[in-house]
């Protein structure tokens, strides 16, 4: 996909980001370790960054 060619650094920063404006409550360094976390998953990481963000907040805003 063409969002692997996006190098890492870019990718999380982007990811975290978006993670920090849907998730206020969240510490900034926080948001970056989540956003590591999901460029280490393949089908995340094939996404762009602001989508994987919300694929991986849509469990939690189901629960609460």
């Amino acid at each position: 996909s063409i969002m692997e060619n996006v190098p890492e650094e870019l990718w999380v920063a982007a990811c975290a980001h978006r993670l920090q404006r849907q998730w206020h409550t969240v510490d900034p360094g926080q948001v970056e370790e989540v956003a590591r976390d999901l460029a280490r998953d393949p089908r995340l990481r094939a996404m762009d960054p602001g989508s994987a963000a919300l694929d991986w907040l849509r469990p939690l805003h189901e629960l609460g």
